[in-house]
């Protein structure tokens, strides 16, 4: 069996037990509360953990896109959720051909988007589920009031091979309860006008560890719980010992005291800080943080007495882990210093 030693840097260590203990701890969560859980895979882009995930109790995956939810039905997931308005041709037919071999649903925020779905789903023995996105704070996409999301509803429900799925959001990060209420209202809405709203689609990590019994969301999309990162440490969703993903790294050139330079820059790393002051920081060395990258460099400023030698390999905790996934054509799974295995990242780089 390969060690952490024998592999080649920069390299992506997902700690195996790690990930299936934040796995069962999410799941669980969600049981308690009467949640569905629906999982992103874009954070591991892995048919292996999406069908980790499944077998946890989830009732499905989601994805961004086409590409990853295509690895995932030829992996044998079953029921997909893309919450992304699809327009052109060539994707609405990809999307036909998808909706042939799992269960699907999608969503949409505008007639335009509709009118794109209803003129390629025309089936009524086999209707396309779409929910409407609803902007609840986050400022991207969306419907923004109940009253555009029961219109859009109602032109969804009238198209002969669509059925209104219900709502959809990605709330801004702390603004649960603006999500709450506003998602309340679109459902009062839709009831007046006698449209029945099932299903109530949120997403985001950290908030879901907030919702309560009584919340009208019915899903969740969480996907970084699985690895966590640095960003979801600093929310307070867990520690340093529950991130799974840490990028192995060898320390190459040690100019100052004060800094040492990895090999690992932001084709490794990601330039994506989702607002931390750094870009991630040595596993067990608090006092050793990435504040610089350029492409193949990573710049360690040390203090509090951490030091590093030239030739070291290190492990970095990442800022975002989900993007850092995207660098990398395979990850290793860990035992400790053991590799149990090497997977490949089949649904990275799906653009379309």
């Amino acid at each position: 069996m390969l060690s952490i030693d024998d592999l080649d840097t920069p390299a992506i260590l997902i700690d195996a037990a790690r990930a299936e203990a934040n796995i069962s701890r999410a799941q669980a969560h969600a049981d308690s509360h009467g949640l569905k859980l629906r999982p992103h895979i874009k954070t591991h882009k892995l048919p292996y953990w999406a069908k980790k995930q499944v077998a946890a109790g989830a009732v499905g995956i989601t994805c961004q896109k086409i590409g990853e939810a295509e690895v995932m039905a030829d992996a044998g997931l079953g029921d997909i959720f893309l919450p992304y308005n699809i327009l052109g041709r060539a994707k609405l037919e990809r999307l036909k051909a998808l909706h042939g071999r799992v269960t699907l649903s999608v969503t949409s925020d505008s007639r335009e988007t509709v009118e794109g779905l209803a003129a390629t789903f025309t089936d009524t023995g086999h209707p396309l589920s779409v929910l409407v996105e609803c902007d609840t704070g986050m400022g991207r996409c969306g419907v923004q009031t109940a009253e555009e999301a029961v219109a859009l509803a109602k032109i969804i429900d009238q198209a002969r091979g669509l059925a209104f799925g219900g709502l959809m959001t990605y709330p801004a990060g702390g603004r649960a309860a603006e999500a709450e209420a506003w998602l309340a209202a679109a459902k009062q809405a839709l009831a007046a006008s006698g449209l029945a709203c099932e299903r109530i689609s949120s997403g985001g990590t950290p908030d879901m560890w907030r919702s309560g019994e009584n919340s009208v969301v019915t899903e969740y999309r969480p996907g970084t719980y699985i690895y966590l990162d640095r960003y979801q440490v600093a929310k307070g969703v867990g520690t340093l010992d529950d991130c799974a993903l840490t990028v192995l790294a060898t320390v190459v050139s040690h100019p100052t005291l004060a800094r040492a330079i990895l090999d690992s820059g932001s084709k490794a790393l990601s330039s994506d800080t989702l607002g931390l002051p750094d870009f991630g920081e040595l596993l067990g060395m608090p006092g050793a943080r990435v504040t610089g990258l350029s492409e193949e460099h990573g710049t360690v400023t040390l203090s509090d007495g951490a030091h590093v030698k030239i030739g070291e390999r290190v492990r970095v905790v990442p800022d975002h882990c989900c993007v850092v996934t995207n660098l990398f054509d395979q990850v290793h799974l860990i035992d400790g210093d053991k590799v149990l295995e090497t997977l490949p990242v089949t649904a990275r780089g799906r653009m379309g």
